[in-house]
Order: structure tokens, then sequence, then C-alpha cells
């Protein structure tokens, strides 16, 4: 009988597959690196001082220094998400990579919460390596900016959960398209990333904060480079940790479905 909200057994052998993927990773870090440096500056570039010339002051700021901080939540969405579902899923067909660690004495479970690690750790390399460049633009308060690193890993953890469920129901490798533009575009467009989330009718902001966790990872990141703290944080960082543990428990279990014939 399968069941899908089982507690998985994994045990800290997951490290050997998040190693595994580090190595991988860094036979090609000069490329892996490039892109999240070049990304925040393509953004703002082209919308934040581009757009912007044509926008005064969007909520009291420069709208570059409004969409600084969701430049950094999307990129956080983007890296652990494609990572969990593209990734993971050459990995597991093409590769055939699951199938070989399975045969080691790592477990299932070990294999999946090893590729969910490393997809948290994506978000985090791309988050740090974006605060510095805006930084240099003056786009960003520090100290408290800095507390993004450690957002990232546990928002990143969150949306490799989200693209292995995706990944464990999907038939084939052409099929996480339907993901991607049915549930990450719309979120990248309505979770207040270029527009405050108050300008959309209420019935959207409240779908918005209930069913899009990019929603209150832009909400954290903007809150913290502007160092302007508000209850409302708590409340987010609640949503992301509880959902995160459910999508974990799902995405294991999903897996080990797919994976036991």
């Amino acid at each position: 009988m399968r069941t899908y909200f089982k507690v998985p057994a994994f045990s800290k052998r997951a490290w050997k597959v998040w190693l595994r993927n580090r190595d991988v990773f860094m036979k090609t870090y000069k490329v892996n690196f490039i892109l999240p440096f070049l990304e925040p500056l393509l953004y703002l570039f082209a919308l934040g001082f581009g757009l912007g010339r044509y926008i005064e002051v969007i909520e009291g700021m420069t709208y570059a220094r409004f969409i600084a901080p969701a430049l950094i939540a999307v990129a956080i969405m983007n890296s652990a998400f494609f990572e969990c579902t593209y990734g993971s899923y050459v990995r597991m067909y093409y590769q055939k990579t699951f199938d070989a660690i399975i045969a080691t004495p790592l477990s299932i479970e070990d294999v999946i919460t090893g590729e969910l690690l490393w997809g948290a750790t994506r978000s985090l390399i791309h988050a740090t390596i974006m605060l510095p460049v805006l930084a240099a633009f003056g786009l960003i308060e520090l100290p408290s900016s800095l507390l993004i690193i450690p957002l990232s890993f546990l928002a990143g953890f969150l949306f490799a959960c989200i693209g292995m469920c995706f990944t464990a129901i999907t038939p084939n490798i052409n099929s996480l398209s339907y993901p991607t533009y049915l549930f990450i575009t719309p979120m990248f467009l309505f979770s207040g990333t270029f527009f405050p989330l108050t300008l959309l009718p209420k019935p959207i902001q409240y779908a918005a904060l209930a069913t899009l966790p990019l929603t209150h990872v832009v909400g954290i990141t903007r809150a913290l480079t502007l160092a302007a703290p508000s209850g409302f944080l708590l409340v987010s960082f609640a949503w992301i940790l509880i959902v995160s543990l459910i999508l974990f428990v799902l995405a294991v279990n999903l897996m080990k479905n797919r994976l036991i014939v």
C-alpha cells in the first residue's frame, strides 16, 4: 500500500549524495558561478535602470531598489526548482545515477534527501553571489541583508521539494515544462516581484499569500534588504518552514513510489 505522508527514514549518509553533486558542480565551477553573477546585472540594467527611469518612486524608493530583493528571491526559486526537476530527472532517468547509488548502502530516502539538500545549496550559492553585486550598486542594506544567506537555504529547500514532487509524477522530461509555465511563471509575475502585491485585487492577494511560496520569500528578502523588519516576517517564515516539512515528506514518498517497481 502506497503512503504519501510517511516520515522518511533517511540517514546521515544522504550527505554523500550532496558531496557527489558538489563534486560534479565544481568541475564546471567557472560557468556555474558566472551565471548568478550576470543575472542580476541583466535584470537591473533592463528593468531597474531601464524601465525604472519611467517610474520615479515606488513605495518610497527607486524601482531598482524595489526589485533588487525580488531578484534574489527569484534566483533562489529558479536554482533549486530547476536543479530538482530537470537536473534530478536527468540523473534519475538518463544517467541512472540513482540506480547506481541505491546499489550501495544508501537508501532511496538518502538519495532523495541528498538531492533536496543540494538543490537548497544551489539557492544558497546563487544568493551569496548576487548579494555583493547588488550591494555594489547601493541597492541593499548591510548587515541585515546577510541574513538572506541562511534564508536562501531554507527557501531553496522549499522550492527543491516542490520541484522533486513534480519530478516524481512527471512521465517524461518534456512534461516538466507544464509546471514551469503553469506554476513557476505565474508565481514569478504575481508574488510582489515587479510591482507591489497590494495593487492586485484582494482575492488574488489572499490567494498569493496562501498558495505562492515566492510571495513569502520576496516579502522576507525585501524586508531584510531594506532593514525594515515587521511582525509579518514571522508569519512568512513559519509558512515556509511548515510547508517545507510537509513537501519534504511528500517529495520523498512520491519519489520512493516511483523508483520502487
